[in-house]
């Protein structure tokens, strides 16, 4: 299965941008529907975005829908979560998962996801 390691992180103020970044290493990439989730201290992980194997399909969480965008590039192993207008609700730690699939299906369950990486931490401050 895939490897995945999260980057791009960091603490920015209200309104900003932040691109987080999920590199895959191990199995053809190109298998894999790809999610992200995210965790704020005291609360569960919620899904955030997802995208289909080709990144024809994706899907969002309502809290996110119209400000985050998620891509990805299967030759360079990479999938991205652009995010915009952050808001402190958004201060979590965000996950990348990954999906081993033999079709388009894009889960948007966290415990569909095969392989996740340690995360990094996004804090939007006021």
């Amino acid at each position: 299965q895939v490897q995945l390691v999260e980057s791009g992180g960091g603490v920015v103020q209200a309104g900003d941008s932040l691109r987080l970044s999920c590199a895959a290493s191990g199995r053809p990439f190109s298998r894999y529907s790809m999610g992200w989730f995210r965790q704020a201290p005291g609360k569960e992980r919620e899904f955030v975005a997802a995208i289909s194997r080709g990144g024809g399909t994706t899907y969002y969480a309502d809290t996110v829908k119209g400000r985050f965008t998620v891509s990805r590039d299967n030759d360079k192993k990479m999938v991205s979560l652009e995010m915009n207008s952050l808001k402190p609700e958004d201060t979590a730690v965000y996950y990348c998962a990954g999906k081993n699939t033999i079709s388009s299906y894009t889960p948007r369950q966290i415990d569909e996801y095969d392989t996740w990486g340690r995360g990094t931490q996004v804090t939007v401050s006021s």
